[in-house]
């Protein structure tokens, strides 16, 4: 199952006339008008704007107002990275790790997750955790994906929630703990989380 790109940023930081361009553009967006999206964002995303340069990306790689093209998607992608925007990062991670308009490189993939991981960006939490647990395309280490999964968890990510307390009940990669498991279970199960819902039954039987 592919890995899924963040879509567009809904909110901007950044000087009155330059947010209201950008707001603009986010309100065309939201009507399907991606044309004038894009040539609001784009004064802005080329005076340096990470949010604008993060929007255009998902424009190219979507095909959104534009023919779809994950090159130049891509390239906004990166522009915004480098400025710290941890959706463009994400999303690079996401593309290298599907093999997405660029070539796979799950080592690629686990630097830019990482990246915006280390930022609070719960999903590339959750899918540095998963490249680390598998040692997928990486040397696999459980102990430091716990640590990830801890991080989106208490974020509140349920993907996350649901992982950690199977590693805790099965004492996969952390100390067996299986009072701490039935915790995460239910914090996962009480957001509908189906499969940690059915653990709960099963760990409180």
């Amino acid at each position: 199952m592919k890995k899924h790109l963040a879509s567009l940023f809904m909110v901007a930081v950044c000087s009155t006339a330059a947010f209201a361009g950008f707001n603009e553009g986010m309100t065309a967006a939201k009507a399907g008008n991606y044309t004038k999206a894009l040539r609001e964002w784009m004064p802005l995303a080329k005076k340096g704007d990470a949010n604008a340069q993060y929007n255009i990306g998902v424009l190219y790689t979507d095909g959104k107002g534009v023919t779809q093209d994950y090159n130049t998607g891509i390239e906004w992608f990166r522009k915004a990275a480098k400025q710290g925007n941890a959706l463009a990062q994400f999303n690079i991670g996401t593309m290298y790790s599907n093999g997405e308009g660029i070539a796979q490189d799950k080592v690629e993939a686990e630097r830019w997750y990482r990246k915006a991981a280390i930022l609070g960006y719960v999903e590339a939490q959750h899918n540095l955790a998963n490249i680390l647990a598998k040692g997928d395309g990486i040397p696999q280490d459980k102990t430091e994906a716990a640590k990830w999964y801890r991080k989106a968890a208490e974020n509140g990510y349920s993907n996350s929630q649901f992982v950690l307390g199977y590693m805790l009940s099965k004492g996969d990669g952390v100390p067996q703990n299986k009072v701490e498991a039935e915790k995460w279970y239910r914090k996962a199960a009480e957001q509908g989380h189906e499969k940690a819902q059915k653990a709960l039954k099963q760990i409180t039987r």
